[in-house]
């Protein structure tokens, strides 16, 4: 008894450590979209085309639309660069310039987690909330800010807001099924899980897919029982 009490310790222990991890990945929301040789701040055309949710959509193209790009590119450059102070900088001279951007504002909180400024960035993801209520990344967002301060009751509270605006929301379902799991809450947590995997396997997501197998592994091989 004491072996498999032992086994089921480590495996609390390592999965702990994976859980974070693994919400930072699967929320995608305070990273950035990895492509080959370069990283980019996601674009909302980027978030339509991979995250098929309720999202603040692009502002229409307008006279200031030319000018928002561009400064959302400088921003890229910044970021491209290792320059975080300067992708802060020119995110919060873009939000003066358009106060109600809110996907200005979800960006700049992308790029003050990166920056550990943990509560600047919640501050951030509220304010486009505000601007778009209806924002399931940014309540996402906030989740896994959250969670990265293993502030595991919160998190749930912000994952359950950005899935009651999109059910379907598959990061959101994954995170908020780590979040589960480490409150103990084991049926809900696999539930959520499923429904994520058979989400991104709808979605013809791979990566995703295997993601989320890998969480479902980590938690079969911990649950058996040792007969070593």
């Amino acid at each position: 008894m004491k072996l498999k009490h032992k086994s089921k310790s480590a495996f609390v222990q390592s999965f702990s450590g994976m859980t974070l991890s693994m919400i930072t990945v699967m929320g995608i929301s305070p990273l950035v979209l990895a492509v080959p040789a370069k990283v980019f701040l996601h674009s909302p055309e980027q978030y339509a085309q991979r995250q098929p949710q309720k999202l603040a959509q692009a502002q229409a193209p307008d006279k200031g639309s030319t000018e928002r790009s561009q400064m959302m590119q400088q921003a890229n450059a910044s970021f491209n660069q290792g320059d975080l102070t300067g992708a802060e900088e020119n995110l919060r001279k873009l939000i003066k310039k358009f106060p109600d951007d809110a996907f200005g504002r979800f960006q700049l909180g992308n790029v003050l987690f990166r920056q550990k400024k943990l509560e600047e960035a919640i501050s951030s993801y509220r304010e486009a909330i505000r601007i778009q209520p209806k924002y399931a990344l940014a309540y996402n967002a906030i989740g896994i800010v959250y969670a990265s301060q293993s502030r595991w009751e919160e998190a749930i509270t912000e994952y359950k807001k950005a899935l009651e605006i999109n059910p379907n929301y598959g990061e959101g379902l994954t995170n908020f099924a780590l979040a589960l799991w480490q409150t103990n809450k084991k049926d809900e947590a696999l539930s959520s899980l499923q429904k994520a995997l058979n989400i991104f396997k709808a979605q013809n997501r791979g990566e995703k897919v295997n993601q989320v197998e890998r969480i479902l592994r980590e938690i079969k091989t911990g649950d058996q029982p040792n007969v070593s």
